[in-house]
């Protein structure tokens, strides 16, 4: 009976462990517009120029994108470079073996990125990439630390660098802050890069529940729905019971 207890002090006290465990950083709010088409389709842009020559999303067909209004036609000419069919699965030409021999690490699959992660934590990765010599890629993450990925949106962004002050925190203690400076500025301004990771958080949000638009507003037409015929079915008692006292 003892084990039991402590077994199951053990089990209760993991997820509190976990989050003590986590990156002490401020997550940015991802401006997610899931119903901005332009926006999904700049993102899905983004994500075959640079993510999917790593990354794959197994679990997406090219075909879907025309959901967010693109024709076959356009899926094939400006979507696809690997010579793969429109109906195909957006897969990536990397051996999951060679890119561990390179990387450390296999590159995981996107499908559902955004629903592991959350979109406001990757929204702050793509940002707080930072150049740290000590790293087999040369890179770093204010996110993730000692991250395996390189910084691919590097040149838009520009190189960083990690800067750690030593504040006073009011109580008579001290603590460190780590700021994010730009030595390196790239071909996109802050604002405008900001916005690129944005699209691209969009679709990666996207790519997790392609029908989740969808959902919400076919959930919200049965809603109206039934408080229209909850007043029908009100209205119908009233004249059945109406000569009743």
């Amino acid at each position: 009976m003892r084990k039991i207890k402590d077994i199951l002090f053990i089990l209760c006290m993991v997820p509190l462990v976990a989050f003590a465990s986590g990156p002490e950083i401020k997550l940015d709010q991802a401006p997610i517009r899931p119903t901005d088409k332009l926006s999904l389709q700049r993102g899905a842009q983004t994500f075959v120029n640079y993510c999917l020559t790593c990354h794959s999303a197994e679990y997406m067909r090219y075909n879907r994108l025309r959901d967010l209004g693109l024709s076959e036609n356009q899926i094939s000419d400006n979507l696809i470079f690997t010579g793969q069919k429109v109906g195909e699965l957006m897969t990536t030409a990397m051996k999951k073996k060679e890119a561990k021999q390179w990387l450390g690490v296999a590159p995981p699959d996107l499908t559902v990125i955004a629903r592991s992660r959350g979109a406001d934590w990757l929204y702050t990765y793509l940002r707080k990439f930072y150049r740290d010599e000590s790293t087999a890629t040369g890179w770093n993450n204010l996110a993730f630390d000692k991250v395996a990925m390189p910084h691919a949106l590097y040149q838009l962004q520009g190189k960083q660098s990690l800067a750690v002050k030593t504040v006073d925190d009011g109580h008579g203690g001290k603590h460190e802050v780590k700021e994010l400076k730009l030595d390196t500025p790239g071909t996109l301004s802050k604002t405008e890069y900001d916005l690129y990771v944005a699209d691209l958080v969009n679709y990666l949000v996207y790519l997790g529940e392609p029908a989740a638009t969808k959902r919400v507003q076919i959930g919200i037409i049965v809603m109206l729905f039934l408080f229209g015929m909850l007043g029908l079915t009100y209205a119908l008692k009233l004249e059945f019971w109406k000569d009743i006292h």
